[in-house]
């Protein structure tokens, strides 16, 4: 039997990006070591860490004046290390709030400065930006792309003129190609999108980094980890080599136009079944559904252990919905098969005709 993992906090790996990991795991290049033993002031990974910043400026279309930093921790860590960064004191900063991840983000920034909320979602759709109330004085203005607990993201993103966005993108990173125009800072935990747990990468326009703070310790600091190629510190290196082969396989299978399509394609596989009637049900507006994070509910919540139960029996694994809001929840990131979306939605569909 076939399993697939709708996991949101881990993403599988294409079956040729796992081969040729494993083959690289057990000898780098015929060079006696494994991939897991390449010291990270080596030359070979050097040229890993090269390739995968230099794949990442082509698959966004990166300027010269972007800075791409390959960072330990996960965006969580972002949370803080964005404002100690980019706020000096007396500054202000926006965030627009719009699930559990945005408010997380605000709650971590407000000990680096003066923080407003710009806007608040109801859980259930996006404020529109024409109703953010911003403040003169910001900074920046940061938004979460995709919210996965509510499944709300961002079609568009606003150009707010001076105010640069600030985008934690860790869920929808790399699944669809993005204006560059409006952001000053753009960062995403790499175990959804692009590999394995402990990467962050933070793409950052270099005039965001103005004069530190004293208290920012060096691997924290944008600057400096630009002036050193990421390697202030040890960087993750494994981390960032899966990273690398995914970029490598994303532009392969097209780039961020084809990555789009086919989130639109394994996203509408699942909504189309949640539409039909009120068995299923999206409490996210229709015009703000996630691509990326599909929420459901049954409308007989009696039936949840079940559904749970037998979806886990054919090999359809973690659609448990966050602790918070209950349901079910199906993850298709970058890496996500569409027959994986088609065998959930025929599971669904199935389950319905037998329990309706």
């Amino acid at each position: 039997m076939t399993s697939f993992s709708f996991a949101s906090a881990q993403a599988s790996l294409p079956p040729d990006v796992r081969e040729e990991l494993e083959q690289e795991i057990r000898q780098w290049r015929g060079s006696g070591l494994s991939l897991l033993e390449l010291p990270f002031s080596d030359h070979d990974f050097e040229a890993i860490r090269a390739g995968a910043e230099q794949d990442l400026r082509e698959l966004l279309g990166l300027s010269a004046e972007h800075h791409v930093l390959f960072l330990q921790g996960g965006a969580t860590a972002q949370f803080s290390l964005a404002p100690l960064n980019l706020l000096r004191d007396g500054d202000c900063a926006d965030y627009v709030e719009t699930g559990l991840w945005s408010r997380r983000a605000r709650d971590a920034a407000s000990p680096w400065g003066a923080i407003h909320v710009a806007a608040t979602g109801d859980g259930r759709s996006l404020p529109h930006p024409q109703n953010w109330r911003l403040s003169p004085s910001a900074i920046y203005c940061h938004v979460t792309s995709n919210e996965t607990v509510e499944g709300l993201q961002f079609e568009t993103f606003p150009d707010l003129g001076r105010i640069p966005l600030v985008a934690d993108m860790t869920s929808d990173f790399l699944t669809r190609p993005i204006p560059l125009g409006p952001f000053g800072l753009i960062y995403a935990s790499a175990q959804k999108n692009l590999g394995i747990a402990g990467l962050t990468i933070v793409v950052v326009h270099g005039k965001m980094l103005r004069s530190r703070r004293q208290a920012v310790p060096g691997p924290f600091d944008y600057a400096l980890q630009a002036a050193a190629r990421s390697r202030v510190n040890t960087p993750p290196t494994f981390a960032v080599a899966v990273a690398g082969k995914m970029m490598r396989w994303l532009i392969g299978a097209g780039g961020l136009p084809a990555a789009e399509a086919r989130a639109a394609q394994r996203s509408a596989s699942l909504y189309s079944i949640i539409d039909q009637d009120s068995f299923y049900s999206c409490p996210a507006s229709a015009p703000d559904r996630s691509r990326v994070s599909v929420r459901f509910h049954l409308a007989e919540p009696s039936l949840d252990a079940t559904f749970a139960a037998e979806a886990e029996a054919n090999g359809l694994l973690n659609l448990r919905g966050h602790p918070t809001v209950g349901g079910f929840r199906a993850s298709l990131y970058n890496s996500a098969p569409q027959k994986a979306a088609q065998a959930l939605a025929e599971f669904m569909d199935d389950f319905r005709c037998r329990k309706g």
